[in-house]
């Protein structure tokens, strides 16, 4: 039996909100969402490694853009100049606090994710490869709930398997 990521149960009422039926999601949402796929089915298919950990939080990433895209509200009266910038996953918890959990989450892999992208071969195991590539399919269809989309079929269970040692 396999845990499910919680659903969506509220939305913060600080925050205008746009409707969540799929019509209302933008086309900007709906590329993210396929290139987040795109990620995903690379991480799936390669042999190395540290790409299939890179990958699959490459996924995750595009899978919060579209969320982002979709939720996120531009800041009214921000005055020009130096300004804090936010990452995808701090603004990931403030748009959709519900989803804090996922957001620090691979936002702590993200030093793994660097390492594996500049070629570093000890920076992830192959099963902490294999488990990533499971929880970015899992965080795909958690934000396409959160959009009022239905779930992707998740991934074959056929990743390279690790000989128990």
């Amino acid at each position: 039996m396999t845990t499910q990521a919680p659903r969506e149960t509220a939305r913060p009422t600080s925050r205008p909100t746009r409707s969540t039926y799929p019509f209302d999601v933008p086309a900007s949402s709906h590329a993210y969402l396929a290139r987040a796929a795109e990620s995903l089915r690379e991480a799936i298919t390669t042999t190395e490694v540290p790409l299939r950990y890179a990958q699959a939080h490459v996924a995750a990433l595009r899978a919060t853009a579209a969320l982002l895209a979709a939720r996120a509200t531009p800041a009214l009266g921000q005055r020009r100049g130096r300004s804090a910038q936010k990452n995808a996953w701090v603004l990931l918890a403030e748009v959709a606090p519900e989803l804090t959990e996922w957001a620090t989450f691979f936002s702590a892999g993200a030093a793994k994710r660097a390492a594996a992208e500049a070629g570093s071969r000890r920076a992830v195991t192959e099963r902490e490869a294999d488990d990533l590539v499971r929880d970015a399919d899992r965080f795909l269809g958690v934000v396409e709930e959160a959009l009022g989309l239905t779930r992707h079929v998740p991934v074959p269970e056929h990743l390279p398997t690790v000989a128990a040692s």
